[in-house]
């Protein structure tokens, strides 16, 4: 058995074609053009290249960007400014700060600085309650991201038994909450795995779906993964490679090469999750435009 590749670059490009028609539609009908703010403090190359990124994808399905960079030795006060500025901006829907931010700036203080209605990233403490309770006003992009790619590559979720490896609050516990649910698209047996896990290939390969987020090359080796699972890679490591001209290539957490010929589907890397997570940064940018203006 060779899996089925699920390709987010592909699931990415049907969701954003179906965006830009729904932006489309808010400026015939409404008048109204979802805005995104983003905030960058320093020049650090990772957060440079997402922040150009999302500028580009903002731009092709018809949002508006708005950019702030801030010096790398700017103070709390002068960031926490901003962020004032653009929640009482009406033109901005949604506010990114850019992380990681330097370390003179507290990240929790600024994230909580950004008012829940305009925290596209979905990690203010109002925003996480919220999810947790079945009630979100918006999800967290990658876990979301993830869901999407289940649903519209027509993995059954509802009844299978959901392993995660990884408990962070960016996508282990969130991913966690968003598939426990009593909802649609949920309503899976989660288990999470991590670093204290007793015999974990296991617990692993009892996995019906088996998600990765825990930032280790290839951790994931066919013999963790049940004949037939679904695999989800959410790890980017670069790993060194000297017969490429960059000197690393990108890997995920899984080994894909051995683990691709026992499951039934997998994600790659890169390709896979992560187009998605800029992808439902829009979708959410879009959802705050429609909840500031009361559209259903």
């Amino acid at each position: 058995m060779t899996a089925k590749i699920i390709s987010g670059n592909k699931i990415a490009e049907e969701m954003r074609a179906e965006m830009k028609k729904e932006i489309e539609e808010l400026k015939a009908k409404h008048s109204i053009v979802p805005g995104l703010a983003v905030v960058l403090v320093g020049e650090n190359p990772a957060s440079v290249v997402y922040v150009r990124n999302k500028k580009k994808s903002c731009e092709e399905i018809g949002i508006n960007s708005f950019e702030h960079k801030l010096a790398a030795d700017a103070s709390e006060d002068k960031l926490l400014a901003v962020v004032d500025k653009l929640n009482s901006d009406d033109a901005v829907h949604g506010i990114l700060v850019q992380l990681p931010l330097p370390k003179q700036i507290d990240e929790n203080k600024v994230l909580n600085r950004i008012i829940p209605t305009k925290d596209v990233d979905g990690f203010h403490p109002f925003n996480v309650g919220r999810m947790l309770v079945g009630d979100p006003i918006f999800l967290p992009c990658t876990p979301h991201g993830v869901q999407q790619m289940l649903v519209r590559s027509g993995v059954k979720i509802a009844g299978s038994h959901v392993v995660i490896i990884g408990r962070s609050n960016i996508v282990g516990k969130p991913v966690a909450a968003i598939l426990i649910q009593k909802a649609k698209n949920a309503d899976a047996t989660v288990t999470i795995c991590h670093s204290r896990t007793k015999n974990l290939p296991e617990v692993t390969q009892l996995g019906d779906i088996l998600v990765a987020a825990i930032g280790v090359p290839e951790f994931v080796k066919a013999n963790m993964v049940r004949e037939g699972s679904v695999v989800i890679d959410v790890g980017v490591n670069r790993v060194e490679d000297k017969s490429n001209p960059k000197g690393f290539r990108l890997v995920g957490d899984v080994a894909f090469d051995e683990v691709k010929e026992k499951a039934s589907a997998i994600t790659p890397v890169p390709g896979g999750v992560g187009p998605m997570t800029i992808t439902m940064l829009l979708h959410n940018t879009i959802r705050a435009a429609k909840l500031k203006h009361n559209i259903a």
